[in-house]
């Protein structure tokens, strides 16, 4: 592929170095540097004129060290006289800050999208957003792939006939009935009431839970919190089998050890969006890549060809 430039932050290289593999293009280097006063400084080391360039990299931990070197990333290819940037963003850390629902609380989504506007970001690529009305806190193009269809491959390989895909949330219902139609399976949903970022409650599942082979998907799990309640409901319900799925396998403070420890869950399923914490993997992980539904993605932007499109076929 000509006129393409593609980099990589610290975040997530071996993710942008698969991609890179896909679309058949060299990573380009990047040299970041700390001044002594705590201060990043980043050179992108290919030249950018006039060219179209992808600067990847997740919002993880640590999400600000990782997000300004984002922007200083951006600020570096605008003043490379890139021709086009896109911000190549398979987590988006600040998707949960979508909403005023106390008072004088900041709303860091649309804060954090505004800034990469501001700092050169022409185009954003992002997988899994938190909430669909993040989407439209950026005033440039949105590209928002999902994973469903990588972690639908993956469960066609078992005995779908009496599988109910739970969604821990009504908030996640919607992805979790779309899901469950890529399955043919049956779906159900969790009455979920959050009190901290840690504590949550589920009062009910609405669907039919006994005897069923349960897939809980979401679209991240971080702490746990709220997948560790869903199971003791489903246990209560009956359920045949479990297995868990999300797209952003974060698993933050032991989450994955805590899920892998109760023996009723067969299976944790996730995607490379963002790297899972070295030392936290177990026999019952399973990682997807979707370094290549994130190539063609940049391809088709690259040409000019539908994005959308990646959806339609089955």
């Amino acid at each position: 592929m000509r006129d393409i430039a593609v980099f990589s932050g610290s975040a997530h290289p071996s993710l942008a170095a698969e991609v890179c593999a896909h679309l058949g293009v060299p990573l380009s280097p990047v040299r970041v540097a700390r001044f002594a006063n705590d201060c990043l400084e980043v050179q992108l080391q290919a030249n950018c004129r006039e060219r179209d360039v992808f600067l990847i990299q997740p919002l993880v931990r640590p999400v600000q060290e990782n997000l300004v070197e984002l922007l200083l990333m951006c600020d570096a290819a605008r003043g490379a006289s890139a021709a086009r940037i896109t911000v190549v963003m398979p987590h988006y850390a600040y998707a949960r800050s979508d909403k005023k629902d106390a008072p004088r609380i900041s709303i860091g989504g649309r804060l954090v999208a505004d800034l990469m506007v501001a700092s050169g970001a022409s185009r954003v690529l992002a997988m899994t957003l938190h909430s669909p009305q993040v989407h439209g806190f950026f005033s440039v193009p949105v590209d928002h792939l999902h994973a469903l269809r990588e972690l639908a491959e993956h469960f066609r390989g078992y005995d779908l006939s009496r599988t109910t895909v739970v969604s821990p949330d009504l908030g996640n219902a919607k992805e979790a009935a779309a899901f469950a139609r890529l399955l043919g399976a049956q779906v159900a949903a969790g009455a979920k009431q959050r009190f901290a970022d840690d504590r949550v409650t589920i009062s009910s599942v609405i669907g039919e839970i006994a005897g069923r082979d349960v897939i809980v998907l979401d679209d991240e799990i971080a702490k746990g919190s709220t997948v560790l309640e869903l199971l003791d409901r489903l246990r209560e319900l009956g359920a045949r089998s479990i297995r868990v799925a999300c797209t952003h396998g974060l698993f933050a403070a032991g989450a994955l050890k805590r899920l892998s420890d109760q023996p009723d869950v067969l299976e944790i399923v996730c995607t490379n969006t963002v790297p899972v914490p070295a030392g936290d993997h177990t026999d019952k992980l399973r990682i997807l890549s979707i370094a290549p539904a994130l190539a063609e993605a940049v391809r088709r932007i690259h040409n000019g060809e539908s994005v959308s499109a990646l959806f339609d076929a089955p």
